[in-house]
């Protein structure tokens, strides 16, 4: 039998498609076999706004790297 640490292995070496495609999957099965989904997550303003800034600032730094 294959445990879930094999299958995490495997994933590790799919391509970004084959990643999402398998995704897909196991989120199609869950919806299939009645899983509930987590609540969405709900963020203030001001943790938006901060994320934001630190985006900023690193696209900032990004850009002046030479």
């Amino acid at each position: 039998m294959v445990t879930l640490a094999d299958i995490e292995a495997a994933a590790v070496s799919l391509s970004p498609a084959e990643k999402q495609e398998l995704m897909l999957f196991l989120a199609s099965r869950l919806r299939a076999e009645g899983a509930v989904l987590p609540e969405p997550r709900v963020f203030s303003a001001d943790e938006m706004d901060r994320w934001i800034a630190e985006d900023e600032t690193d696209m900032r730094r990004l850009r002046e790297q030479p």
